[in-house]
């Protein structure tokens, strides 16, 4: 019987966080799509349109025998900004927020944990505003978003944006990397 979990993190475009994820020892599937919005099955133009209340997120699933949620939780916070609101870079809407969406309460703890730690240690030097909530709704994203960076890596936000996020991630966590990737 398997032990894996589920969570769910929006850190902005889900093409850079799958594309981070895709890489992490440990993690067993990676799936784009919108979560904690109030529309069932949208699209990727409703949730553009900003008035969905979806999060671009990247469902994981993970086998915390390989990897903690706690590492999950370090990686997420480093290849992203969780201090801005309803922005990355360039990327700016509600779609866009930092945020992680929960599946039980070992989860939640963990995270409030880690944050309450980051909190007291001004890691950022400013607050984070990662929303952390249970996970009320999920759907993933069209065919074409999924292993978008896999698939079109010279495409131009891949090689300007994505790229130097799956590039931090092999520096900074080389210890959680798949093997070959």
């Amino acid at each position: 019987m398997s032990n894996e979990q589920d969570i769910i993190l929006g850190g902005g475009c889900f093409w850079c966080t799958e594309a981070v994820f895709d890489r992490v020892n440990g993690v067993t599937d990676v799936e784009s799509g919108y979560a904690n919005g109030l529309v069932d099955h949208p699209t990727y133009e409703q949730i553009c349109d900003g008035d969905t209340g979806h999060a671009e997120v990247v469902k994981l699933r993970y086998d915390p025998a390989v990897i903690s949620l706690r590492q999950i939780l370090e990686i997420f916070f480093a290849t992203h900004d969780p201090t801005t609101l309803n922005r990355q870079g360039n990327d700016v809407g509600t779609q866009y927020r930092s945020a992680i969406y929960y599946t039980n309460d070992e989860q939640k703890q963990v995270i409030d944990d880690l944050l309450r730690e980051i909190g007291q240690d001004k890691l950022f030097g400013v607050p984070v505003v990662t929303e952390v909530e249970p996970v009320k709704s999920y759907w993933p994203a069209e065919e074409y978003h999924q292993d978008y960076f896999l698939q079109h890596p010279n495409q131009g936000y891949c090689a300007f944006v994505v790229g130097p996020k799956v590039d931090k991630f092999r520096k900074t966590f080389s210890q959680h990397l798949k093997s070959g990737a």
